[in-house]
């Protein structure tokens, strides 16, 4: 396991900047592209008139065969394939948006092709994860970390941005043509990933070596809260891409506002992890991770109140620094436990629990909107991350040298 690096040390650069800079164009056009297809996927089930229970399955669509396969996945990763999985993740990715530009006239082909979806998202994901510790060595590692979650949120604003863009002061926005954007982006992302450079293959005996079990690693102290926390923090994050262009029908937002919250929410959590690595040093990582998630809580239990349109952007931009430091977290403190040669496990058996969230939590959601409104998902999700904040300070995660 990792020592937590010292603010002198991280004044030190090791990073590859060959492999840095596609990593990060890379993880930037997925994000995006991701973020497109899953607005315009909530606003297209709207357009069909389908019960808002059908946002919660979509949902658990994008999640579930990540939730059987990221582990294995993990395992070929160690093995030094995550600019493969980047690779692959960019084909499937692909696929699923011709899918969704092509054919997304009904339930089930949305759902269907949101399984693709979250398949290929899984590889990119892994990949990229893996990539943001090999780019930097013991000295970087939290900056690289840093520098990889500024990119996901840089991605993260440009896809709302689009939508809002395209929508207009339409309440619902133009979906056909936000498909047909997510479909130029896919094709862009798949160029991108050849270019990432392979890492070097390991030594043969290092293949053969035998793989850390994963009951050692939910075993290490502190590790099976991370894992809930994490679930928590990105199954809140999902929830609100998903329901947020709802509570805006109820509320009667235009889509050009929704789109502009959830960017101003991204740029929120660019500007927090910019500052991330400072913040680690200088506050310390359990009181940053309390911090950050009640700060979370209050702010998503805040929406769930009727709110003037101003408040709500205030509220968003609240919300949208907070979690971008706590999900920043939920990935370096993995990394932070987990030995070197298990890195790749660790953070897909994160993943999977992730996902698992993700097929269980949208479904409730759904079930809970249909009976209490959005307003009902807001006040839970507050509740999850306000007890998750404390199970982590509680528990007192600590990695050791090694």
């Amino acid at each position: 396991m990792s020592l937590e690096p010292k603010a002198s040390a991280a004044a030190k650069s090791d990073i590859d900047h060959r492999l840095l800079i596609p990593f990060l164009a890379h993880a930037i056009l997925v994000q995006a592209l991701i973020l497109v297809i899953r607005i315009t996927t909530s606003y297209r089930t709207i357009e069909l008139d389908l019960p808002v229970v059908w946002l919660g399955i979509i949902a658990t669509g994008f999640a579930l065969i990540p939730a059987f396969t990221a582990l294995p996945v993990g395992r070929w990763i160690d093995r030094g394939n995550d600019a493969k999985a980047c690779r692959l993740g960019a084909a499937l990715v692909l696929v699923a948006c011709i899918g969704f530009w092509g054919w997304s006239g009904s339930a089930l082909y949305l759902l269907s092709f949101s399984v693709l979806l979250g398949f290929g998202h899984m590889f990119c994901m892994a990949g990229h994860q893996m990539l943001a510790v090999h780019a930097g060595g013991i000295r970087s590692r939290e900056n690289v970390i840093g520098y990889y979650m500024v990119a996901t949120s840089v991605g993260q604003g440009l896809g709302p941005l689009v939508v809002g863009w395209l929508g207009g002061s339409a309440a619902l926005a133009p979906t056909q043509e936000l498909f047909a954007i997510g479909l130029v982006a896919a094709v862009a992302s798949a160029a991108i990933a050849l270019l990432i450079r392979p890492r070097a293959k390991r030594a043969r005996s290092s293949d053969r070596a035998p793989l850390i079990p994963v009951a050692a690693l939910l075993r290490m102290r502190g590790f099976p809260v991370l894992m809930a926390a994490s679930v928590v923090t990105v199954t809140a994050l999902d929830l609100l891409v998903i329901y947020l262009p709802v509570l805006g029908t109820e509320r009667e937002i235009d889509s050009d506002h929704i789109g502009l919250l959830l960017t101003l929410r991204s740029v929120a959590s660019l500007i927090s992890r910019v500052f991330y690595t400072r913040l680690i040093f200088a506050v310390g990582r359990l009181p940053l991770t309390l911090a950050s998630m009640l700060a979370s809580a209050v702010t998503f239990l805040i929406l769930a109140i009727p709110l003037a349109l101003p408040t709500m952007y205030a509220v968003l931009i609240a919300l949208g620094f907070a979690m971008g430091i706590a999900s920043t977290l939920t990935i370096s403190s993995v990394v932070h436990l987990a030995p070197p040669d298990a890195c790749g496990t660790a953070l897909t058996l994160r993943m999977t629990g992730n996902r698992i969230g993700q097929i269980v939590f949208p479904a409730l959601a759904g079930l809970l909107a249909a009976a209490t409104g959005v307003a009902g998902v807001l006040l839970a999700l507050g509740a999850g991350l306000a007890a998750s904040g404390m199970a982590v300070a509680l528990r007192k995660p600590s990695g050791k040298g090694g």
